[in-house]
């Protein structure tokens, strides 16, 4: 017989979660029998501790709100987890749970993919630990940004037009807008949105979200979030078999 090799998602109202189809499907695709993804939709991480010690766990995803406030359970973190102060991948070997952030990783390919020369600036939208990690890849990629969330200095209420139009890409990193409540949207500027302007929603589920709809009817270039997931996970995968 052989041993049950586990592998799971900690969030909270994740029961629309991408991530165990697409790993059940690798499974599948590998003719890995043994393996399995499980949903561990938490309220809290009171049982945090309990859980890393499942017998069988080898690797973790995490998503909202936990991609902070799981780190002071870990024993290690990768150098890039460091520097973002946000996680969303839990590897564990003998025992020992390491963090790592593949949201950088997904993030960039989407980025690099999409952006053209003359989009040179950023507005990111949230300040959480999907934000954390757009940050970082900015910085790698020596693109100047502004972040707007409700504590920031510049926030919802008073971005203005004229700051939209001067950053050609604006990047969407809160979960407002999400599955079920399709029809919620930030407050925005829309007005300064035009077709020269890249637009990144990390929504998947909507598939358009409405902030990418509205984006969309100002000629804005759009995507959704779907690739970067894919791409984190493969780099999830890539490290839990490393």
């Amino acid at each position: 017989m052989e041993t049950a090799v586990k592998f799971g998602l900690i969030g909270r109202n994740i029961s629309y979660s991408f991530s165990k189809k697409y790993f059940e499907q690798k499974f599948q695709k590998l003719l890995l029998n043994n393996y399995s993804y499980e949903i561990f939709d938490s309220e809290n991480l009171d049982n945090i501790q309990k859980l890393l010690k499942t017998d069988g766990l080898i690797g973790l995803n995490v998503t909202i709100p936990y991609k902070e406030k799981i780190i002071p359970f870990l024993d290690e973190l990768s150098d890039e987890a460091k520097e973002i102060g946000a996680i969303n991948c839990i590897s564990i070997k003998n025992g020992k749970t390491k963090g790592y952030n593949t949201d950088a990783f997904g993030f960039e390919k989407t980025l690099l993919l999409h952006k053209k020369e003359h989009q040179k600036t950023a507005i990111i939208l949230g300040n959480g630990g999907a934000a954390k990690a757009v940050q970082f890849i900015l910085k790698k990629n020596n693109i100047p940004y502004i972040t707007v969330s409700r504590t920031t200095k510049i926030n919802y209420e008073n971005l203005n037009i004229e700051q939209v139009k001067d950053h050609l890409i604006i990047i969407q990193c809160t979960p407002v807008g999400t599955f079920p409540n399709v029809e919620d949207c930030l407050k925005f500027p829309f007005e300064g949105i035009t077709e020269n302007h890249l637009i990144i929603d990390l929504i998947y589920n909507p598939e358009y979200s409405k902030f990418i709809k509205n984006c969309a009817k100002k000629g804005a270039k759009t995507a959704n979030g779907l690739y970067m997931l894919e791409q984190q996970a493969e780099k999830a995968w890539e490290i839990w078999n490393s």
